[in-house]
């Protein structure tokens, strides 16, 4: 029996540990500029991250110290947060398998579309208050001055590989043919009606693309690369708590089995 709670006990380490990456991932998460900017993803994970670790510290105490109530507890509270993850990651698979970035004529950066990221993520961008918040917190960001202070000539910004934020949020659509200044100056469209964003563009640089939906698209598919990277991480860590649940119910049940056996023994002699 003490070796079984002793089974139990560092089976409950593990999962204590493999709460690490999942709170870890909303942390990582939480310091990304454009994600601080949104919002959306990096408490919910560090919430759940912290949960499990409460759940797998009650699971280590019971076992230690031969509470039963405490592993009853562990017991049913881990599957209930093994399937609270495993509709996270679900969920994030879900809204982030669409969108990615237009291959433009003699451009290495991509141009992105509002229109092809999924409708729950729209969501969260295209209401004016919301977007509003957000367009504040990017606008305070260096990511379109640090474009001007790098680039002088056309063809070297036309080269470079721009993130999907300064892309959308820091020159017009290629497709509007705006003649290069700088990075942050384009004077003369050619072709003004191409897209809405054409008219929206400003030379201020207070202004620039912010109001574009293309800005909005890049920060979706920003979004989109950080949460699949977290996604991961939340599998593998989902895969190694199915695991460990798995043989802690089956260490848990050994442990009764002793103990019911134990007690035949004593009843008998």
């Amino acid at each position: 029996m003490a070796l079984s709670n002793k089974a139990i006990g560092a089976i409950n380490f593990i999962a204590i540990l493999l709460s690490i990456p999942i709170i870890g991932s909303g942390i990582w998460l939480a310091t990304e500029p454009d994600n601080s900017c949104i919002k959306l993803l990096q408490w919910p994970v560090i919430i759940l991250g912290i949960l499990i670790l409460i759940v797998a510290l009650a699971g280590f105490i019971g076992a230690v110290w031969r509470v039963a109530w405490l592993l009853i507890f562990y017991l049913v509270a881990m599957l209930v947060m093994i399937v609270l993850l495993a509709c996270l990651v679900i969920f994030i698979y879900m809204v982030t398998m669409r969108g990615s970035g237009h291959a433009e004529p003699s451009r290495a950066y991509l141009e992105y579309k509002l229109e092809d990221y999924s409708g729950w993520l729209r969501q969260r961008v295209q209401m004016p208050w919301k977007w509003d918040r957000i367009k504040g917190c990017l606008r305070s960001s260096s990511m379109c001055p640090e474009l001007k202070q790098s680039y002088s000539m056309a063809q070297d910004f036309f080269n470079v590989h721009l993130s999907p934020l300064q892309s959308g949020c820091c020159k017009p659509p290629t497709q509007c043919g705006y003649t290069f200044v700088n990075p942050t100056y384009w004077i003369s469209p050619i072709n003004i009606a191409a897209d809405m964003d054409c008219l929206k563009w400003d030379n201020d640089e207070t202004k620039l693309c912010y109001e574009c939906d293309s800005c909005k698209a890049g920060l979706l598919a920003n979004i989109e690369r950080e949460w699949r990277y977290a996604d991961i991480i939340l599998l593998i860590t989902l895969i190694a708590l199915i695991c460990v649940y798995v043989v802690g119910c089956c260490a848990y049940r050994k442990a009764k089995t002793d103990k019911l056996f134990s007690d035949y023994q004593h009843g008998y002699t």
